[in-house]
């Protein structure tokens, strides 16, 4: 009985690790693609307007990234793993901008991201999990 009661604690010990990483790829995609995108403003003639939905759409395909790499080797669960990428990341960035910003505040973009990245969280785990294992 000890035997099977750590082998669980062992697979959900790696589950807890799998989301973080997948957490940290995230944030991490994040960054990088937004400091392109941050590039291309400064030195393109594009609008200021285009901001919020281009880092909604990065925040998007960031998490399914990540969610996808940490769902991969998983067998089960992959919408609550993914679900839990994106609820970190979102959790991470936002305790980020309070700290970075001092008006930071609520409002129709932050809904709209935190959907964005429970939903996108949960899409890769699904993905992830059911990707062919060779």
């Amino acid at each position: 009985m000890s035997i099977i009661k750590k082998s669980i604690e062992n697979k959900e010990q790696s589950s807890i690790v799998k989301v973080l990483k997948g957490s940290i790829i995230s944030i991490i995609t994040t960054f990088v693609l937004l400091f392109i995108f941050a590039l291309l403003l400064a030195y393109t003639n594009m609008s200021e307007r285009i901001i919020a939905p281009v880092v909604i759409c990065v925040s998007g395909m960031s998490i399914l990234i990540g969610s996808i790499i940490s769902s991969k080797r998983i067998k089960k669960q992959g919408l609550i793993n993914g679900g839990a990428v994106g609820f970190i990341y979102i959790l991470a960035i936002y305790l980020i901008s309070s700290i970075i910003q001092k008006d930071f505040g609520f409002n129709t973009n932050s809904i709209i991201m935190i959907l964005v990245c429970v939903f996108a969280g949960a899409l890769g785990g699904i993905i992830g999990v059911n990707q062919k294992r060779k």
